[in-house]
């Protein structure tokens, strides 16, 4: 028999551009900036790292891991320690995901049909998105108001003319670090023909949450991370809801997506949890004056922050940010995302040492005659 290799079939070049969908090749990878010996404020990320004993009692739990075997796949006894610890409904399923980033992907997955839309208000976080075309999903995007409120008649309009199968609000919300007024969200809930997730990855520094909702709204599921808390490193999200929901969502998981290492330290964290909450305590105490300090510069306009961040507009967002760099101090250039971030830039509450070295740059780069 005549055996056929490829050129024989198809002359035509195997390549990316032959095989990849055209967005994916137009898109760009997600940047992450290099931080190597700088003041790292880009990435909202606890400053503090976990006292000395807490580092050896999870040292010796780690040494004890069965890395040579596959993890638990459904680990029952880390779902109870963070319905525990966090004060989780007792009533309500748990589904772990490797960040928040992989549950945010399995829920775009989940409402891949044709003609499907997800929506999320903007500017708010980029995955929602990413992981929207990433699953061939349709993506409308609903403009936030100037101060970064929701407008409320225009999402209604939007939910009513596209009607969502997927709805994303972060509360607070990321890059502007505002909480969105709960009664607001509550009618937008009532007007959603879909699953509408309420993002808390800032839950740790606000002081609120939608919890409650999960008990009167059929319709809703709130997503947690442990990264904001302190454990970035890790990558342990999680979503919490209605059995009917996360028992579907549970069958778009890749079996053993959380690993044994981040399992156990969740573990240990989560039994030491007042460590952490005492560090979210230690940033919302340094947020207000960071606040402050930035509110008394004439060419610095601040928005009000329920997060770990804070984010302002001065007259020049890339040169100022360039600048900032150039004094070794890394923070979030959010210029050109959207055009509410006109000139805006974002910086993690850091350290007190880590905001002194903040503002010194920022204060040098607005005015250089202050050196």
């Amino acid at each position: 028999m005549e055996t056929l290799n490829r050129a024989d079939i198809d002359a035509g070049p195997v390549n990316p551009a032959s095989v990849f969908r055209p967005e994916i090749l137009a898109w760009k990878a997600y940047h992450v900036a290099d931080s190597t010996g700088m003041v790292k404020l880009d990435a909202m990320e606890n400053p503090y790292p976990l006292p000395d004993a807490l580092r050896q009692t999870l040292g010796k739990a780690l040494a004890d891991a069965a890395i040579h075997r596959y993890p638990d796949p459904s680990p029952q006894a880390l779902k109870a320690l963070l319905r525990e610890r966090l004060e989780l409904p007792a009533d309500m399923e748990i589904l772990l995901g490797n960040g928040s980033d992989e549950i945010i992907q399995l829920l775009c997955m989940a409402v891949a049909r044709p003609d499907a839309v997800v929506m999320g208000v903007e500017p708010s976080f980029v995955m929602y998105r990413v992981s929207a075309a990433t699953a061939g999903v349709r993506y409308e995007g609903v403009p936030l108001r100037d101060d970064f409120s929701i407008d409320e008649p225009a999402l209604v309009q939007s939910i009513e003319k596209h009607r969502p199968a997927l709805l994303f609000l972060a509360c607070p919300n990321n890059p502007t670090g505002n909480m969105f007024d709960p009664e607001v969200v509550r009618r937008v809930i009532s007007r959603a023909p879909g699953v509408v997730v309420i993002d808390e990855a800032y839950h740790a520094f606000a002081g609120t949450t939608h919890l409650p909702v999960l008990a009167s709204s059929e319709n809703v599921l709130v997503m947690r991370t442990l990264s904001k808390l302190g454990l970035a490193g890790l990558r342990l999200g999680f979503v919490v809801g209605r059995h009917e929901w996360l028992g579907e969502l549970d069958k778009l998981r890749m079996p053993y997506n959380v690993n044994v290492l981040t399992q156990i330290a969740a573990g240990v964290a989560l039994r030491h949890l007042e460590v952490l909450t005492g560090q979210a305590r230690a940033i919302v105490a340094e947020r207000a004056p960071l606040i402050a300090a930035l509110a008394r510069h004439p060419l610095v306009h601040v928005f009000p922050s329920s997060a770990n961040f804070v984010t302002f507009r001065v007259p020049d967002g890339p040169a100022t940010f360039a600048g900032i760099k150039a004094r070794g101090v890394l923070i979030k250039n959010l210029h050109g995302a959207h055009p509410l971030l006109a000139n805006c830039l974002r910086v993690t509450v850091g350290t007190p040492q880590e905001n002194r070295v903040f503002l010194e740059a920022l204060a040098l780069t607005l005015d250089p005659r202050n050196g």
